[in-house]
């Protein structure tokens, strides 16, 4: 089982410390995963360059929309010198800098380009059970397969009835469930009104009640003989983990 930690890609310092400090404290984490913000000047896959010293397993998300499909995948020859062959393909939002170019490329069509022009990549895609009704999710799933897709990265889950039912609508597709701390109602009203998350009725948004939804969620993986990733914002990442793992960090 893969057990992957997503970092922010801030800048290079702060992300060299976040890993030596994960790689030093944290040792069931196993995989790194990293978004692409276009807010910052670090991009992911020279984050996951970085990453890889520390990590042998580290992903970096790839946005479509930042890829023309008609051209040659520009950033190819960087993924191999630096031996990263996974990456999670994205839509991605649109810019906020109106200089960066974005591209009409959707997801598929950058997932089809790359498995036909580097096979040797292995491309994972993002599963959102929140954003359309479950049969529309599950049809732009067997799309995504259908183009080359290897796997998925989920959306965070709050919910094992949800995820329980993905897993038996996806059986044998390898799987990255997400899973994210929401400690505060502001965060709750964040992943309600921007990500549509309805949580169930007995969520409270504390540490608490997190960890035993965490820890339940790492056995699922363990006996769906799945992965698992953390996004855990604004908490104690000491107090969490051991929750999570039950070890003691030194």
């Amino acid at each position: 089982m893969r057990i992957s930690l997503e970092l922010i890609p801030r800048d290079r310092e702060e992300l060299r410390a976040e890993l030596q400090l994960t790689k030093a404290r944290f040792p069931s984490i196993n995989t790194i995963n990293i978004p692409d913000l276009t807010r910052f000047d670090f991009r992911s896959w020279e984050a996951v360059g970085l990453s890889k010293a520390y990590f042998e397993n580290s992903i970096p998300h790839i946005r479509a929309m930042d890829f023309d499909a008609g051209e040659p995948f520009h950033i190819i020859d960087y993924l191999d010198t630096h031996h990263i062959s996974e990456i999670l393909v994205v839509t991605g939002d649109a810019p906020k800098n109106s200089h960066h170019r974005v591209y009409p490329t959707s997801c598929i069509d950058l997932i089809s380009k790359i498995k036909r022009e580097h096979p040797h990549i292995k491309v994972y895609s993002a599963l959102d059970p929140y954003r359309g009704s479950i049969r529309d999710e599950y049809e732009y799933v067997q799309r995504k397969l259908a183009a080359g897709t290897d796997g998925f990265f989920t959306q965070p889950y709050f919910d094992l009835r949800l995820m329980e039912l993905y897993a038996d609508m996806l059986e044998g597709t390898e799987i990255f469930w997400g899973v994210s701390p929401v400690v505060s109602d502001k965060s709750r009203r964040y992943w309600e009104t921007r990500n549509n998350v309805v949580f169930p009725k007995d969520f409270k948004p504390t540490l608490d009640w997190n960890i035993e939804f965490s820890r339940q969620a790492l056995t699922f993986t363990e006996q769906s003989k799945s992965n698992i990733y953390f996004m855990p914002i604004k908490v104690d990442l000491s107090a969490y983990f051991k929750g999570v793992f039950n070890e003691v960090y030194v």
